[in-house]
């Protein structure tokens, strides 16, 4: 059976007793139970938290990282089967956002932020073959309610990015999308 893989964009800030670390972490178990590749930034927070549920549920994951973390002292979380570092942050962005068959995008801070835009932004310009982009959690609906304005932001182009609440919401999303043939891209090696 060939798996899925599925980029999880996510933030090193949140600690594992809080909400958003327990939301990533149910995300990556849920992802594992249905089969999908989990990869991430490779890092700590929701990172760590969706490598951590996927692993305890039997599922493998890719932790994606960059040199120049490791001068600040980042260490990739224990939850990965394969590390990928690449030389520059650049080069890791790029990796993360064009290399899977789909991409979920956690609450976080201005790395996540860039994620999505670039991820987004390659989409709507056909840069990216179509592949499902969903937004997680409830802050995602509200930055896109003062973001979209129709004067900037065609309908269709809106329409690449699927806001769902929950992690149950998310596999049945990737699961309703990811039935239909998806091309694949040459993967670019680390």
């Amino acid at each position: 059976m060939r798996q899925w893989m599925i980029s999880v964009f996510g933030s090193s800030a949140p600690s594992p007793e809080s909400a958003d670390y327990q939301i990533a972490r149910e995300l990556g178990r849920r992802l594992a139970q249905a089969g999908f590749v989990v990869v991430s930034g490779g890092y700590r927070g929701t990172m760590e938290a969706v490598c951590r549920g996927a692993k305890e549920a039997g599922g493998r994951t890719i932790g994606v990282t960059v040199d120049r973390f490791d001068r600040w002292g980042l260490k990739a979380n224990p939850y990965l089967d394969v590390e990928i570092k690449f030389p520059t942050l650049f080069q890791r962005l790029h990796y993360l956002v064009t290399t899977s068959d789909a991409l979920i995008a956690l609450p976080g801070g201005i790395g996540t932020l860039s994620e999505m835009a670039l991820a987004w932004s390659l989409l709507q310009t056909g840069e990216l073959p179509p592949r499902p982009f969903l937004l997680l959690g409830s802050r995602w609906r509200r930055l896109l309610e003062a973001y979209l304005d129709p004067f900037y932001i065609r309908e269709e182009d809106a329409a690449i990015l699927q806001l769902v609440e929950t992690p149950e919401e998310a596999i049945a999303a990737l699961e309703a999308r990811l039935e239909r043939p998806v091309e694949r891209i040459s993967r670019p090696r680390g």
